[in-house]
């Protein structure tokens, strides 16, 4: 018996932290069935694994490592693909890259043309992927991203122009034989029949060319698809012409020469359309990927020098004159300049720009000339990350989508089994003549294409997520879009969130020492805190001159405040918790004065010094502009909204009480918000988490949808799956509204591909002819198969003029 064939896999893994983990990562992936050796090495971070690859697949190598509690990182690719016309195809292109076994998923999105593949590059190569989508019969376009928006403009528009020219000439030639038909021309029909053989046999061939050479695809590969039945029918109208030209069991009454190369035509015309509705729907990318500065102007050697913006590095200083777009993300080290934003912040206000300024790459310097120095570039800036989020996301799929899956599935061999059964009812058990019977399964062979029903998703997905980057709303994936529409809870972070997040000082408290005394201290300690309340402090100290000491020993207590030496005494920061636990007692009227602050909304930090009390420093943060406008709107969706905060719970009510919240959940530590999200979810409630996206990952992560608030410049891509690049809660609104239109667009796109294949499948099959002598010829089929596809591609374009009512105001 022969020895099976064995593979060689090399894993990248993260999370080991000693010896120990790469026994145990290596114990793991031995335990697999059917894995021969499996070595890891802990200083490269790598396993190598020989397995029998009939038997054991990398996904569960990569269970396996995970289960131990260690991860294996993949490369991923986005591949443009080319041929590929309805949800048959998206299938077969799907099933031959995931039938590569380095293949770890492939999906593949009919409406921007893109598989996107995630594998391991010691198994598969791309020209693996080639290989395999081009033996499919469809077309490896390139890696997204490689060729320039010239090169693929170019190829689209002579797809396009190829398609024009097959439909215009098949219509140009099949017209005219249509009317020789029906009129007399005092020649024997036998002669025209010879005469329509000699001038549609080369027409014929031309137009029908890539349907027929589609389909000799699919069948060498085995599958059944959509241009087979296309094939098919054209085929049957042509050769059924042929024999009745030579008398071959018909007669030269079966003249269908016509039908033929008009039916190849309106097939043409169809995926004309398609193809130029689908190149709009990815429109939303262009946009993005054009306020990309395309060169740079950066000093070399004390002299100004022009540079691809590709050739930029780390640390160059670019010189930005005015209306020319910042190439980089940087910070300024020269000049000033109004530089506008709003593509990226939505703000429509131009900040000014001055030296030590943080600028963002894209954005345009409108008056002055900017030196920056270069901080990130290339991939690695803002809005090129913001690119890969929105591509990634239009080439992901919501659940929603298995139902398209799982009807193509049984879609063919259906359809297959209702036109032949019509063909043979009709003309075996009705007695009808075969010229009816063979119209009627070319009709529902032409008719049934289910190009709408692959194309409903994909569309609105694209078009949805490109809607919501240009509204400044970054949705990552498809899940999050479903689950976006059947959210029943929002739970709203309070400082940063529903708050401006920048607090300031308002009360001093000074307890035995003098209060420029009180500030200085507390300034010491904050000023080593990114937390608002402590830059409130530190801002305070600077306005008031007061930021003289240094800390040391400085250290953060998570939830309760912070601790550091200053002049040698500890000196702590925080609420009363700190206090109780370090045994520190407050005064009767401090606690008197405390509680009168936090009925305000205002926070009080306690300062302790020497294990006393020195003084409280009150600071309020105030409501946004549109918080209580978004927690209004909420509502009105019949969403029920919760604050949480670690604040205490006074200073919480307060500010909810201003929002028009009434469940307030005060003084809890970061870890805490995602047991509350886990305690909602518990109850069937759908949550989702609105928070800044850095304390609040646990809680975004948990949420069904975790909605991340940016800053423009930092953005916290990472952080949730619906990212909002304006600091404004009335997107978090706007997003879930969206969802929802997107949702219910995908919706109403499968219904209407249903509708149309449910509706004229049984009128091509002639179920209409015995009530009102009505059958459907071909042509029409063909016709009525095209309108079904636009349709759906047009709904879903309609998305990209849809503003959410929270932003209609806003």
């Amino acid at each position: 018996m022969p020895e099976p064939e064995k593979k060689n896999a090399e894993l990248k893994i993260t999370g080991m932290h000693c010896a120990t983990c790469a026994v145990t990562v290596e114990e793991a992936l031995s335990g697999v069935k059917d894995v021969s050796s499996a070595q890891v090495n802990f200083g490269t971070e790598t396993a190598r694994v020989e397995f029998d690859p009939k038997k054991t697949s990398l996904a569960e190598l990569e269970k396996a490592v995970r289960d131990a509690g260690y991860d294996v990182t993949n490369r991923e690719v986005v591949i443009k693909v080319g041929g590929m016309m309805c949800a048959t195809c998206v299938q077969t292109v799907e099933a031959a890259l995931r039938a590569l076994p380095g293949v770890i998923t492939a999906n593949v999105n009919l409406a921007n043309e893109r598989a996107y593949v995630t594998y391991n590059p010691s198994v598969t190569t791309v020209a693996d992927m080639k290989k395999a989508i081009e033996d499919d019969g469809y077309q490896y376009l390139g890696i997204a991203g490689e060729s320039s928006d010239v090169e693929e403009k170019a190829a689209r528009e002579a797809d396009l122009h190829d398609k024009f020219m097959r439909f215009v000439i098949g219509f140009a030639v099949s017209i005219p034989l249509m009317v020789l038909m029906w009129v007399p021309l005092g020649i024997s029909m036998q002669a025209l029949a010879y005469g329509m053989l000699i001038v549609s046999t080369p027409v014929f061939a031309y137009v029908a060319y890539p349907i027929f050479k589609a389909a000799l695809t699919a069948l060498k590969n085995r599958t059944l698809s959509m241009d087979v039945m296309y094939a098919m029918g054209t085929g049957v109208a042509y050769v059924a012409s042929v024999m009745g030209t030579f008398s071959i069991v018909l007669t030269s009454d079966y003249m269908f020469y016509d039908t033929a190369i008009m039916l190849a035509a309106f097939l043409m015309l169809g995926r004309y359309l398609e193809a130029r509705a689908k190149g709009r729907t990815s429109d939303a990318i262009k946009k993005l990927a054009g306020l990309q500065a395309k060169t740079a102007t950066v000093i070399r050697e004390g002299k100004e020098v022009e540079v691809a913006a590709e050739d930029l590095a780390v640390g160059d200083i670019v010189v930005v004159k005015p209306g020319n777009r910042i190439p980089v993300d940087g910070e300024v080290v020269a000049g000033e300049s109004y530089v506008d934003e709003s593509m990226i912040t939505g703000e429509p206000v131009p900040p000014l720009k001055t030296k030590g300024s943080s600028v963002v790459g894209g954005t345009i310097s409108t008056n002055g000339v900017l030196s920056v120095k270069a901080a990130k570039v290339g991939r690695d800036t803002v809005l090129a990350q913001i690119i890969k989020l929105v591509e990634d996301a239009q080439g992901s799929k919501p659940p929603v989508q298995r139902i398209a899956d799982v009807a193509v599935t049984y879609f063919i061999p259906a359809v297959l089994l209702i036109a032949f059964s019509a063909f043979a009812v009709w003309y075996f058990l009705l007695g009808s003549s075969l010229l009816f019977a063979l119209t009627t399964l070319i009709s529902v062979l032409v008719v049934a294409c289910p190009c709408a029903l692959g194309l409903a998703t994909p569309t609105a997905v694209t078009v949805g997520i490109g809607r919501g980057a240009e509204l400044g709303i970054l949705i990552r994936n498809g899940e999050a879009l479903e689950n976006g529409e059947k959210v029943t809870t929002v739970i709203l972070d309070k400082t940063g969130t529903l708050t401006k997040g920048k607090p300031e000082v308002t009360d001093l408290i000074a307890v035995g020492i003098s209060e420029a005394t009180l500030l200085s201290l507390a300034a010491a300690v904050e000023k080593n805190s990114a937390h608002p309340l402590a830059q409130a402090v530190v801002r305070a100290a600077e306005a008031k001159g007061a930021l003289q000491e240094t800390a040391e020993s400085f250290d953060t207590l998570g939830g309760k405040g912070v601790y550091a030496k200053v002049l040698g005494e500890e000196v702590l920061a925080g609420n009363r918790t700190l206090m109780q636990e370090r045994g520190i007692g407050i005064p009767a009227d401090l606690e008197a004065t405390i509680q009168a602050f936090e009925q305000e909304g205002k926070t009080a930090v306690i300062l302790a010094a020497g294990g006393q009390v020195a003084g409280v420093i009150a600071i309020a943060d105030t409501l946004k502009e549109t918080s209580t406008d978004a927690v209004r709107r909420f509502k009105e969706h019949g969403i029920a909204v919760v604050m949480v905060t670690g604040d205490n719970r006074r200073t919480a009510e307060a500010i909810a009480k201003k929002a028009g919240i009434d469940r307030v959940v005060a003084e809890v530590l970061p870890d805490r918000k995602a047991q509350e999200v886990r305690a909602l979810q518990e109850k069937k409630e759908v949550v989702a988490f609105v928070g800044d996206g850095i304390n609040d990952a646990p809680a975004l992560a948990q949420a069904d949808v975790g909605i991340a608030i940016g800053s423009g410049t930092d953005i916290a891509i990472e952080s949730g799956e619906i990212v909002l690049v304006k600091d404004d809660l009335l997107d978090a609104v706007a997003a879930l509204e969206l969802s929802k239109k997107v949702m219910g667009r995908i919706r109403g796109n499968i219904f209407w591909a249903f509708a149309y294949n449910s509706a004229l499948i049984p009128v091509g099959a002639g179920l209409l002819y015995p009530f009102f002598g009505f059958v459907f010829r071909p042509e029409l089929a063909a016709l009525a198969m095209a309108a079904s596809s636009v349709t759906v591609v047009t709904l879903s374009l309609l998305l990209k003029g849809y503003i959410p009512e929270a932003k209609k105001e806003s």
